[in-house]
């Protein structure tokens, strides 16, 4: 016989929304019995990483156990939901150059020294999986929008048209599959940021939230399951988790350039500081090296985004995320060097947002995904940089582990919750 299920979603990022979709779209989804209700603390959907990450999918991204399933739902998503107009879903090419920048090269910015107290992390895409794909050879010659006269060892990881790199637009396709998970009977409440979910030895029982409209806390009664993909904010709903926020900058430009993904390593002159910083009188010295990563996007874009950073406590919802505009103008400074297309070409957005990083597992294992220890609480946070490339795939085990108990599509034993007691 089946039973009534009543579903609640923690988290309206990417997480939360292709959870919601797969929910509706499992064979024993039956809307006369199951209620799907998703609840995002900001005013609306995609309000942190979801919509303002690169979209960059690759199947060297990591956990491994993970990344195939979801490159292939991508590809299925989008050709079943018209992804490539609606979200923007391509093939690309992909690469990584090292570049030295003269001194004579930004003589016409001024020289002093930038900020170096600053406590910053290398961003974890490209770990050992990925850099044992890159072939050295010759920048392409439709990479038209780097200045190929101080590149040295580029290495390819794909070309344009590549089967294992792709990109999709974050916000885009974020809010695109919560629409069609809402076509398929998902309720979806904004300004609802949780607050605690009750439970018994027998199992969740209800959740309360606050409604930030009406500064009301309100209660959904009678849940049977709750899944927790509130991304760095699911250590305030489920503490156990111990996932943290890393802040990460970006800037996108209004640019119409050539499908490419490249990761860079950049030697800057021992004196180099971006001009912003010289007209308020600073002159530390710069540390030297900096590697932004920039993505071509489809719509007329080109992001860029650089190491992310700590010191900013992550505050009580996504929509608080502030962004620092010197960290900002840091960077397009930075590409400025090596990229005179991109140096002229309009700023569309300044902004940040906080990865999502299990501490225990460490840059590169992946996220917790599954049961907890709690009879109905499940959680599916964590996914670093991965979060939009692992979507899907997640979304679909979330749904078979709601449903069938067990993941079917993956063997993601590894991401288990109740590994690490949560």
């Amino acid at each position: 016989m089946e039973t009534k299920r009543n579903i609640v979603i923690v988290g309206g990022g990417i997480i939360g929304c292709t959870t919601a979709y797969y929910l509706t779209r499992h064979p024993k989804f039956n809307p006369a019995l199951h209620t799907i209700t998703l609840l995002e603390a900001a005013p609306s959907l995609a309000p942190g990483a979801s919509g303002k990450a690169g979209g960059l999918l690759a199947l060297w991204a990591y956990p491994s156990c993970l990344v195939p399933l979801s490159y292939r739902l991508h590809a299925e998503l989008a050709a079943e939901h018209d992804g490539a107009r609606k979200w923007g879903y391509r093939r690309l090419g992909c690469g990584s150059f090292e570049a030295v920048v003269s001194r004579q090269k930004v003589q016409a910015l001024r020289a002093a020294g930038a900020d170096g107290d600053k406590a910053w992390e290398k961003l974890p895409k490209q770990n050992g999986a990925a850099k044992d794909l890159l072939e050295a050879g010759n920048l392409p010659l439709d990479l038209d929008w780097v200045d190929r006269d101080i590149v040295d060892n580029w290495a390819l990881m794909g070309t344009p048209g590549s089967t294992e790199t792709a990109q999709v637009h974050p916000f885009h396709f974020t809010t695109s599959i919560a629409e069609l998970a809402q076509q398929g009977g998902v309720e979806v409440r904004t300004n609802a940021k949780v607050t605690g979910i009750n439970s018994s030895r027998n199992g969740v029982e209800s959740i309360e939230y606050l409604d930030r409209e009406s500064n009301e806390t309100k209660t959904i009664d009678a849940v049977t399951d709750v899944v927790v993909a509130a991304g760095p904010w699911t250590s305030r709903v489920l503490p156990r988790a111990k996932i943290e926020g890393l802040r990460a900058h970006s800037v996108v430009y209004e640019a119409e350039v050539s499908p490419y993904a490249v990761f860079t390593d950049i030697q800057l002159p021992a004196d180099f500081v971006p001009e912003h910083r010289a007209k308020l009188g600073q002159k530390r010295r710069h540390k030297g090296r900096v590697d932004p990563e920039i993505y071509a996007r489809p719509f007329g874009e080109v992001y860029a985004c650089g190491e992310p950073d700590t010191l900013i406590p992550l505050p009580d919802t996504a929509d608080q995320v502030e962004h620092d505009e010197a960290q900002c103008d840091d960077l397009v400074s930075y590409i400025s060097t090596f990229s005179p297309v991109l140096g002229s070409a309009p700023i569309k957005a300044k902004q940040a947002c906080y990865l999502p990083r299990h501490m225990r597992f460490g840059q590169e294992g992946g996220p917790l995904l599954g049961r907890t220890t709690v009879p109905g609480v499940w959680v599916a946070a964590g996914h670093t940089c991965w979060g939009i490339q692992n979507g899907p795939g997640t979304g679909k085990l979330m749904a078979e582990f709601v449903f069938d108990g067990a993941a079917t599509s993956a063997d993601v034993e590894k991401l288990d919750p109740r590994k690490f007691k949560v």
